[in-house]
Parts: C-alpha cells; sequence; structure tokens
C-alpha cells in the first residue's frame, strides 16, 4: 500500500505573475485519498484554536495539528503551535512527498475542512522561522476546494484561482509568498470534508 501511494508524477505549472506554483494534480489515487483523508480525520488530535481580531476573541474556522521534529514549534497570527510528535499516517504522506518532488520537510501544519464553512483567510506563509523563500508541498485529501491568490502590493489586486483536486501535490517556493497572499474562501453548500498538509522547514 505505502509503495502505491503515489501512481501519477505529471505536473505542470501556473505562472503567478512574477512567480509560479508547481502541481501535481493527480498524485494519489482515489482509493488511497479515501482511505487517508479517514485516517487522518479520526486519528489525528485536533484542535480548534482561537484569534484576537478588533480585540474579540473567535474561534477559528477549520481544526488544526501541528507535526515536526523536536523543537520546531511555530507561530501566526498571534497563535503559537508546540511540535507534536509525527503521526505514523504523516510520516508516510511525507515520504512520498519527497519521492515525487525530491524535496524534504521537517514540520507540517494539518488544517481539517469540516465542510464548505469553515475555511482561510487571506495571508501569507512568511514568517521567520520559514526562512527567507520558504518552499512548501500542499497535500489535499477529500472535497475539492478553489485556491485563490493575489499580489501583495499591486494596485491591480488580480486574483488568480486553482481548483485542488483530491490527492494533488501544489509546490509553492522561491518570491510567491513574498509577493502573494493566498486564501481558502468559504464554499455554500458544501458538506464533503477536506484535510490539507502544507509539508515545510522550521530553520
Amino acid at each position: 500500500m505505502q509503495t502505491d501511494l503515489f501512481e501519477n508524477k505529471q505536473c505542470h505549472k501556473h505562472q503567478i505573475g512574477d512567480s509560479s506554483i508547481t502541481e501535481y494534480p493527480f498524485a494519489l489515487s482515489e482509493e488511497l485519498t479515501n482511505t487517508y483523508l479517514q485516517l487522518l480525520i479520526n486519528n489525528i488530535e485536533w484542535r480548534q484554536e482561537k484569534i484576537r481580531i478588533g480585540g474579540k476573541e473567535i474561534h477559528v474556522p477549520r481544526l488544526q495539528c501541528w507535526m515536526g521534529d523536536k523543537g520546531n514549534d511555530y507561530g501566526y497570527s498571534g497563535m503559537r503551535f508546540k511540535a507534536k510528535p509525527w503521526d505514523h499516517q504523516v510520516l508516510i504522506i511525507r515520504k512520498k512527498v519527497a519521492e515525487i518532488t525530491g524535496l524534504a520537510f521537517n514540520s507540517v501544519m494539518l488544517n481539517f475542512y469540516r465542510n464548505g464553512l469553515d475555511s482561510m483567510g487571506w495571508h501569507a506563509d512568511d514568517e521567520a522561522e520559514l526562512g527567507r523563500s520558504p518552499t512548501i508541498a500542499s497535500v489535499s485529501l477529500g472535497a475539492e476546494r478553489i485556491f485563490e491568490l493575489k499580489p501583495k502590493q499591486s494596485l491591480i489586486r488580480q486574483k488568480y484561482r486553482i481548483l485542488l483536486k483530491s490527492g494533488s501535490i501544489l509546490i509553492m517556493s522561491d518570491t510567491l509568498q513574498h509577493n502573494y497572499l493566498h486564501q481558502l474562501p468559504k464554499v455554500t453548500n458544501l458538506e464533503e470534508p477536506r484535510v490539507n498538509l502544507t509539508f515545510r522547514n522550521i530553520i
């Protein structure tokens, strides 16, 4: 089962202004995607964090879990995550991401979007812990969702949209986090869950 996790190495690039994203749209088979989706939903120790906006504390609209090598703690938007030990299933996925992309990672943020009401607002993964030009591998399991990007500085805030297929991998690197924001917007009338693993390196 482990050796067949990633079945298709076909990839193509999305040119996003002066940056690009490499997409492996069919990396994980449908059968294995469904298997790993349920394993992660059922076995990960999910938490719903809180953030303070305008003096008011609100729940983050998704469940999260941060894993990584010992000491690889991480923080953003006023939240601080202590790295949990690697889950066995997540290690299998990390290994296969490395095999297909040639990239190694020491940490991962898992996000569980329970339905279309769960989302991720505009942000860039540009925290100091990630280094100057971070490379991030995003693995999607479950419901297809639209991934949006827009430039940070340009007066013409053109949006770019990529449909995140179940079983796909996106590689974001180089200047992308410096120059662009991204989000996963809400979707009405969507009941199916999605789990996203964003593998990264704490420097």
